[in-house]
């Protein structure tokens, strides 16, 4: 028996040998959860075009939408694990553990990370007749009139919420969240002055700050932006290691051989490093990083944990 399963062992390896050594030899399945036209949807079609013209296939993105991302995830961990199916995920893929009672997929075992692309900071905004200019003057602000201080964000459980959330825990303060119908509804209630501000994705929300319509207080990288040169981050104003935002990675299914994982990744960071995608990166007001899998792995845990932590806290739920 030993020796049969040794046999099977060393057949399979040769399998995926010989499949990495002829990938890609069909077109590539680019799944991307959410709707065309968003930040993942833009960055995912940059991308495929460029892995279309260096793999030799077309690479054609899919928009496997609903469920918060769930549905084109589901649907990635249940491809065959041959590289011809790879997955465009965002900070859902780390929220959703938290935020759902039960996923059809496990977050960790059932993918194969390939690269981390890029990261994008919020930028925390207020309404001028919040009379506060720095995050300290917020804090004092949240601290003299506790839940006086209202906060958008598109969704209950996004990006914008949970930064936000996040900002209560590290300044133990208390703002009191106001959900709406998307990122555009929860920009308007900050313009109208219908809440008190908002932690927005900076290109977004950049017009507004620029015309005078927002004052622009901090951002939440850990980085400042070259967008907004002059404004610090949330980290060097009193809150180091404070961090959200968003980000952009690659995903295939578990069990894709190695040597494609590493072909993938090879290709991704070339793309990603080229000056023409820097510049696409950098008017969207992100960052590349073009990652290893490896350490996309260790950003993945590490996210799964750091954002349950905000959420049970919060007492954030979906359900």
């Amino acid at each position: 028996m030993k020796r049969v399963m040794v046999g099977l062992v060393i057949a399979l390896a040769l399998v995926a040998s010989s499949a990495a050594q002829v990938y890609p030899n069909r077109s590539i399945r680019f799944i991307a959860p959410f709707a065309a036209g968003g930040g993942s949807d833009l960055i995912a079609r940059k991308l495929a075009q460029k892995l279309t013209e260096v793999l030799g296939q077309p690479v054609v993105v899919d928009n496997r939408t609903g469920g918060s991302g769930v549905i084109g995830t589901d649907a990635t961990a249940k491809s065959a694990p041959d590289g011809h199916t790879i997955m465009m995920t965002t900070p859902t893929f780390t929220v959703n553990p938290s935020l759902m009672r039960k996923l059809p997929y496990d977050p960790v075992r059932d993918f194969a990370p390939v690269s981390l692309i890029a990261t994008a900071p919020h930028l925390l905004a207020v309404h001028p007749s919040v009379p506060a200019k720095s995050v300290k003057d917020v804090v004092a602000l949240a601290r003299a009139h506790p839940e006086r201080l209202t906060f958008s964000s598109g969704s209950t459980g996004g990006s914008s919420h949970l930064a936000g959330e996040l900002f209560n825990s590290m300044a133990k303060i208390k703002m009191t969240h106001i959900p709406y119908r998307g990122g555009g509804q929860a920009v308007l209630a900050i313009v109208s002055g219908e809440v008190s501000l908002g932690f927005v994705d900076l290109v977004s929300i950049l017009p507004q700050v620029k015309n005078g319509r927002l004052r622009g207080i901090a951002l939440t990288g850990l980085k400042r932006s070259s967008l907004l040169p002059n404004l610090p981050t949330i980290a060097e104003s009193g809150y180091p290691g404070f961090q959200s935002g968003i980000w952009y990675g690659v995903i295939a299914p578990a069990l894709t051989p190695p040597e494609i994982v590493a072909r993938l990744n090879s290709e991704l960071v070339k793309i990603v490093r080229s000056p023409e995608f820097l510049e696409s990166l950098t008017a969207e007001g992100a960052e590349a990083v073009a990652s290893t899998p490896e350490y996309f792995d260790d950003f993945i845990k590490h996210e799964i944990a750091r954002w349950a932590k905000v959420i049970k806290e919060a007492k954030i739920s979906t359900n």
